[in-house]
């Protein structure tokens, strides 16, 4: 089976996760609606690090699928949210349709979207349909920003950003605030966040937002990395995993922490500075992780303590390479395209993967062990 562009990329977005054992290719297989073989073709093979090409003679390959197109999108005209079950179910008892299973739940992947648009309907009314999966501690986390508005106009401070990152196994939350988003802040807040977890994850979720993307895509193209990043991303050793589009549900976890702290520490309160914002989300933090989360049913503190011990170790030194960068560059000065080729997730991921192999693994560092025996005080004195 030969992959479009659009789920060839989203597979990929799994891959970081596959080669780090937190989901197996039969899982893979069930989240993406393909064939274990497809799933396990497109993520062994290390030949295969671009789009497919579908076209032949310059024509798209027909699909068994669009002699029942019309039909499909007249059934989510009518009802968006159809499960793909119930439409193949249809297909092949009311209108005696032969079709696989498979590739009516392909089709609705990306056909939904786009009704759903014409319909006028929100993503967020589509999330009911996403089935949530679990990841092996350290295997990842998600990142995501908060407008925090005016809470310091009054001291002068016309604009407070929150920075959020969450360790996707335990929920254990990391935040920080700031008085910009431009790259110097945007990675501060990581080497931050590295800091307070003992550790790197293998991976970390982000959207498609300027301080990690150089431009936006159409979808199923490769999507062009800030150079930045990348170069940061290598420093720590972890795989930068970019959302697919039309995929908002992808980072809900860490989504839903920006609502909690703003809840929990903003809340009828009033602060003078950003060290007194910090200090407070700083102190909230045992009452959050003594907390048994919904989703995964323990205490978010115990299940973090595996989470850290996990993580890989942080570097000897800090990177420091966009310490005076910008978030964005003139280009009448910039080199040109030949000088300077655009890096794309794969390139990166292949260059640390083969970075990794040539070392052995390492056991759990002092910085990791020494956050978790702090965690576990944290959890005996709540």
């Amino acid at each position: 089976m030969v992959l479009d562009p659009h789920r060839w990329l989203e597979l990929r977005r799994f891959r970081p996760l596959y080669e780090s054992g937190a989901i197996s290719l039969r899982e893979i297989a069930r989240e993406t609606g393909l064939n274990r073989r497809t799933v396990s073709k497109y993520l062994t093979d290390p030949a295969l690090v671009a789009p497919p090409k579908r076209e032949v003679a310059g024509r798209r390959q027909r699909r068994v699928v669009d002699e029942v197109v019309p039909l499909i999108d007249a059934m989510l005209r009518s009802e968006v949210l159809l499960k793909a079950s119930v439409i193949h179910e249809r297909l092949v008892q009311d209108y005696a349709v032969a079709i696989n299973y498979q590739r009516v739940k392909l089709y609705l992947q990306e056909a939904r979207p786009r009704i759903a648009e014409e319909l006028g309907i929100g993503p967020g009314e589509l999330a009911g349909l996403h089935r949530r999966f679990e990841v092996v501690p350290g295997a990842q986390a998600q990142v995501d920003w908060g407008d925090e508005g005016k809470v310091l106009a009054h001291v002068g401070i016309p604009k407070v950003y929150s920075f959020h990152m969450t360790l996707s196994y335990s929920r254990d939350p990391f935040c920080c605030f700031t008085t910009g988003q431009d790259l110097a802040t945007f990675f501060d807040c990581h080497r931050q966040a590295f800091a307070h977890f003992g550790g790197v994850p293998t991976s970390i979720v982000y959207d498609r937002t300027k301080t990690v993307v150089r431009r936006h895509v159409a979808p199923g193209e490769a999507v062009p990395l800030h150079p930045e990043a990348v170069a940061f991303a290598g420093h720590y050793d972890f795989d930068i995993d970019v959302l697919a589009a039309y995929r908002p549900q992808g980072k809900g976890r860490v989504e839903r922490q920006v609502g909690i702290v703003r809840d929990h520490v903003l809340a009828g309160r009033a602060f003078s500075s950003i060290e007194e914002m910090n200090a407070a989300f700083t102190a909230w933090v045992p009452l959050r992780r003594a907390k048994v989360h919904g989703t995964h049913g323990e205490v978010i503190g115990h299940r973090a303590v595996r989470d850290h011990t996990a993580l890989r170790p942080l570097p000897a030194t800090p990177y420091s390479g966009c310490d005076s960068i910008p978030l964005r560059r003139r280009t009448s000065h910039a080199r040109s395209p030949k000088e300077r080729p655009p890096v794309t997730r794969s390139d990166a991921s292949s260059e640390r993967s083969a970075a990794r192999s040539s070392r052995s693994l390492s056991p759990p560092t002092e910085t990791n062990s020494a956050t978790s025996k702090n965690l576990l005080k944290q959890l005996d004195t709540t």
